[in-house]
């Protein structure tokens, strides 16, 4: 059974960067394994569990095996430590020329001859492999007997409608949740398909977006992208599912340190300004949230507990755990680790060098499934995790009493 009050874990998108996740999850468990010893449960402590993107996989694994919660971590740390982008995207020479190397012809002069040969490349990447990794690392199919058991009250992904133009949440729950709508987005209870994580994990123009059904059989179904695109309020499905506590994993620094850093007095070139957008997609919508709930936290704490009480808005108690260091500069460190038709096709955008002197590692940083870069960002998310140990025992309260039974 999942712990009580209902605790929420709530994954952020960021491609390769999820790998901070694993290993601030990995720690997470071994921290409640050494607080509780004989009296921690099987089970996953979180009651709700919500991703985006890249996080929406890991999320779904997690959820999919929340009755054994510590064999779930354990399963994830094993795939992400020996990850290579061809469990992820076409990295070869033919798969390369036949995605890459036809999307950058028809941004050139080349689109004509792209047009008379009617050629439709989607993306700048194939990530059909990526299907193959789904069906062996997230079984969903798992997810009825999940619920039924009392080991998870509800899970969430996260899309982008290309044809509407809305945000999507798509959740399942143990017991009925009435769906919610806000401006622009737009929250379906459904049962979740690894097409659901195919779509989520679309980077916009990295990877082809991908269709679901939304409406009754007959209806043509619309194409979704990256969860991340168009998403105002990471933290609102975790809450609108009944979360009064949450664990907020991010793929990026939630602050950058005092001081500027060097300028390039360069032109940017595509790959940069691509990253910064990419950037900008997955990583500041939580940190806008995130400060969000703290006013919002702050306002209802000035208030009288008696006109508390009759609100329907309530506190959220929260921990907060993102990357120490900036992951743009550990994938410049790692950037020859690509296989060299991807070196290559991203040369073409502008990304180059290695070290403190490399460009456009940004982009780089979030297609760099490679085991060099995802144990880095492991050792990272665990190591952050341990330093700040106290805050999760205390958020957790394994340091004051057991973890008590839920559903």
């Amino acid at each position: 059974m999942y712990e009580t009050p209902l605790t929420g874990l709530v994954l952020s998108g960021g491609g390769a960067r999820a790998a901070y996740q694993v290993g601030v999850l990995s720690a997470v468990a071994r921290l409640r394994r050494d607080a509780l010893g004989p009296l921690a449960r099987a089970s996953s402590p979180f009651g709700v569990v919500c991703g985006t993107s890249a996080g929406a996989i890991n999320a779904a694994a997690l959820a999919c095996q929340a009755d054994r919660f510590d064999a779930a971590v354990d399963e994830l740390v094993r795939v992400w430590r020996q990850f290579s982008a061809e469990q992820i995207y076409r990295a070869d020479s033919l798969g390369v020329i036949r995605s890459g190397a036809s999307w950058l012809t028809m941004m050139s002069i080349g689109w004509v001859i792209a047009r008379w040969r009617r050629a439709r490349p989607r993306s700048l990447l194939d990530n059909a492999p990526l299907a193959d990794l789904l069906t062996r690392m997230v079984p969903l199919e798992r997810l009825p007997e999940i619920f039924a058991g009392g080991h998870l009250h509800s899970v969430a992904v996260t899309a982008s409608s290309y044809s509407g133009g809305e945000h999507y949440t798509f959740f399942d729950s143990a017991q009925a949740i009435a769906p919610w709508l806000r401006s622009q987005r737009i929250a379906v209870r459904t049962p979740l398909t690894r097409a659901h994580l195919l779509a989520s994990s679309a980077i916009p123009f990295v990877f082809p977006a991908a269709q679901l059904s939304m409406g009754p059989a007959g209806e043509a179904p619309a194409w979704f992208g990256d969860g991340s695109m168009r998403q105002t309020a990471p933290l609102s499905p975790a809450i609108h599912l009944g979360a009064r506590r949450l664990l907020i994993i991010g793929a990026g620094r939630m602050h950058e340190p005092p001081g500027l850093r060097p300028a390039n007095a360069e032109y940017p070139n595509l790959a940069q300004i691509a990253g910064h957008a990419l950037s900008s997609i997955f990583l500041d919508a939580l940190a806008v949230d995130i400060e969000r709930m703290d006013r919002i936290n702050r306002t209802l704490g000035l208030m009288p507990h008696s006109v508390r009480e009759g609100m329907a808005l309530k506190p959220i108690e929260a921990l907060v755990i993102a990357p120490s260091q900036r992951l743009d500069d550990i994938a410049a460190r790692h950037l020859g680790s690509l296989p060299a038709p991807v070196r290559a096709l991203l040369r073409g955008v502008g990304v180059a060098g290695r070290g403190p002197q490399a460009r456009g590692s940004a982009l780089a940083s979030y297609l760099l499934f490679e085991s060099a870069y995802t144990q880095a960002l492991i050792d990272l998310g665990a190591s952050d995790t341990m330093a700040r140990r106290e805050d999760v025992k205390r958020f957790f309260k394994w340091d004051v009493k057991p973890a008590t039974e839920g559903c």
